[in-house]
């Protein structure tokens, strides 16, 4: 297993990581998919569109519009008020499983893979591993 370490700039952020990932699987060989998890429950990880960067900000704002911060939530901790960020995180998902095809990632033209900050910014870990 691999570990990849990135510092995320604002609360809600998409993060596009796949040159990462694919420096995390360099020198694998005979895997057939690369699986790659989020070990946060404030974060997350998907797969979408990396050619053009709005793709990623519209994410950003339509996860935030759809688990309104103002809802009437329950987990409240003091200085910890981050329930909806739990529940975008829960939406994103932990993990994705990419194929592996000729030693790389068998992603489509557009397709990319992003970390999801959804209570940033902080340091936050993605772990990279192959499966057979």
């Amino acid at each position: 297993m691999r570990e990849i370490d990135l510092q995320t700039e604002r609360k809600t952020q998409l993060v596009e990581i796949t040159r990462e990932v694919e420096a995390a699987l360099n020198g694998v060989n005979g895997a057939s998919a690369a699986l790659v998890f989020v070990p946060h429950t404030t974060a997350g990880v998907t797969i979408n569109e990396h050619a053009d960067p709005a793709v990623a900000r519209d994410f950003e704002v339509a996860l935030e519009r759809i688990v309104s911060e103002d809802w009437p939530w329950e987990h409240i901790e003091e200085g910890e008020e981050n329930a909806p960020t739990h529940i975008r995180a829960a939406f994103m998902g932990p993990s994705v499983v990419v194929p592996i095809r000729d030693g790389n990632l068998a992603l489509g033209t557009w397709q990319g893979i992003f970390f999801c900050e959804f209570d940033g910014p902080r340091e936050r870990r993605v772990y990279v591993t192959t499966l057979s």
